[in-house]
């Protein structure tokens, strides 16, 4: 995958931001000539994109499987009225506001679940990986890849009034299962859905996501973070956790031995109940659909509608939302089962 950038970008725009001492103007051509891949593109991505194109990163990659509803635009800001009535996806309408923000910057949407089959492609290019996702399942696929392509990642999350946040420099820093040996078990951890989320929380931990990518891709890699921050608006609490020598305390299998089984798919799952909704998403790898072919079979069934991204029927209690490669999301129900037998009654198996 190649990124293009445009050569006749004004960098006039981007003065106040280099007359900041650290940054400069050395710092913003760097900025400028680097590139970055986004997964995901909600509530973090969404504001972590925004940020990043106003200040001229040169290339940036938005990978998401995600479209654009009501309920988004509480906390997406990228987003508006419009782009839900369309169902558009997100990667494709944040693409657009981006390049009306500034058309210097080359922005590439990519409508897809990140995956162990296609994340190492999603790299190709790139000098940053920066966590926009909402659950742990693609952290520790990013954590692997990252590992092993030797980039930068930045881990963010947040729920309810708290967020945190963690700068990953390979082998130079501790990487997310040197904090967290074991991927949280479903259900372990609170969602968007049991515990809700305020707004002002992701626009924090997004800044401070964007701002730890600006040092890295700018050349100022000293100035990274070294801490976990975490922060709850609510309680007015911020607490910085040094885990510098963490990476030398704890015998971690992938930074350390370099196994890395969620990008080889031994550990990763084919399902994910969705932050912040009652859906579930179905993953069929390697599978293609024909969505003019399945709106044909589907015609009189239910309310149907579809663009050139994906196909949703609206049927007893459910709404599916179909993609090309072989994607759904159920919504109506975060159960696994029931979601699995309604996308076999209605679209097979």
């Amino acid at each position: 995958m190649s990124l293009g950038v445009n050569p006749a970008a004004d960098h006039s725009r981007y003065a106040r931001q280099a007359r900041f001492p650290p940054l400069g103007e050395e710092g913003q051509r760097h900025l400028g000539a680097a590139s970055a891949l986004l997964c995901g593109c909600g509530a973090l991505g969404s504001a972590i994109a925004n940020t990043l194109v106003r200040a001229g990163v040169g290339r940036l990659r938005i990978v998401d499987r995600d479209f654009v509803e009501l309920t988004n635009l509480q906390r997406q800001s990228l987003f508006d009225e419009a782009d839900a009535r369309a169902g558009m996806p997100k990667a494709v309408a944040a693409a657009e506001k981006l390049r009306a923000i500034n058309s210097a910057v080359a922005v590439e949407p990519v409508v897809a679940d990140v995956e162990p089959a296609n994340i190492e492609r999603f790299c190709e290019g790139v000098g940053l990986i920066l966590d926009g996702t909402d659950n742990f399942e693609t952290r520790f696929l990013i954590n692997d890849v990252a590992l092993k392509l030797g980039l930068p990642w930045i881990y963010g999350g947040c729920v309810g009034a708290e967020g945190q946040t963690m700068t990953i420099l390979p082998g130079e820093t501790p990487c997310l299962r040197c904090l967290m040996p074991e991927c949280p078990a479903p259900g372990s951890t609170p969602t968007c859905e049991v515990a809700g989320i305020l707004g002002p929380i992701v626009g924090l931990i997004a800044s401070i996501e964007a701002a730890e990518a600006i040092k890295i891709l700018s050349g100022n890699r000293p100035s990274v973070s070294r801490c976990l921050t975490v922060v709850d608006l609510w309680q007015n609490q911020v607490r910085q956790i040094d885990v510098s020598r963490l990476r030398a305390e704890v015998d971690c299998p992938a930074c350390k031995h370099g196994e890395y089984s969620w990008l080889a798919g031994r550990s990763a799952g084919r399902t994910a109940v969705l932050c912040g909704r009652n859906a579930v998403q179905l993953s069929h790898p390697g599978t293609s659909i024909s969505l003019d072919q399945l709106a044909h079979r589907l015609a009189g069934v239910g309310q149907l509608s579809r663009n050139a991204f994906l196909l949703r029927l609206t049927v007893e209690r459910y709404e599916l939302t179909i993609f090309p490669d072989g994607r759904a999301i159920i919504s109506g129900t975060d159960d696994v089962a029931a979601a699995r037998a309604i996308y076999a009654k209605y679209v097979g198996t």
